[in-house]
């Protein structure tokens, strides 16, 4: 039996810096949302790829927490890594980091999980290599995996229930 792959979180970081212009503001002049839930799932996806280097695809945004509002004329970073590993499946961590750069002040703005499945090319799962944590951070991160994917597990499952009480026809012919 062959032994499991490892590589370090550090060898799947992304990191992406981009500056907030007006056309990126809401009404509040503070970045959409779902631009920057689009820029957490770019990154993640590109952290998941270097990670197991085959197919993949998103299997849950298991939570987007906007922690303070980022500004126009700020700069937006995400550093995405995978903290852990299942057989087939990969937690991303994504944290978002604004930087106000007229005073150089800088604080995090948001963090993120996304859970993310290595593929081959019929679709079938296939196994990923094992992660192992370097930094203080990235050792944080990695021990709170259980807890989190214990809540994933409830969550998908509550999710199924609510989508089995849903209908699907078309909701202006009735």
């Amino acid at each position: 039996m062959s032994k499991r792959k490892q590589k370090f979180c550090k060898e799947s970081l992304v990191i992406k810096t981009s500056r907030v212009f007006p056309q990126d503001t809401n009404n509040h002049n503070t970045l959409f949302g779902g631009k920057l839930m689009t820029y957490i799932d770019d990154t993640a996806s590109i952290s998941a790829s270097r990670h197991c280097r085959v197919g993949i695809v998103t299997a849950s945004t298991d939570s987007v927490d906007f922690l303070q509002p980022i500004k126009n004329d700020h700069s937006v970073c995400l550093e995405s890594y995978v903290a852990s590993v299942g057989r087939s499946s990969m937690e991303i961590f994504v944290k978002v980091i604004s930087e106000n750069l007229k005073t150089g002040e800088r604080y995090l703005a948001a963090t993120s999980f996304l859970t993310f499945v290595a593929i081959d090319d019929a679709g079938k799962t296939v196994e990923v290599p094992e992660v192992i944590p370097e930094s203080e951070e990235e050792k944080m991160i990695h021990e709170g995996r259980e807890a989190r994917e214990i809540a994933r597990k409830e969550r998908l499952k509550a999710s199924r229930l609510l989508a089995s009480s849903l209908k699907t026809e078309v909701p202006w012919l009735f």
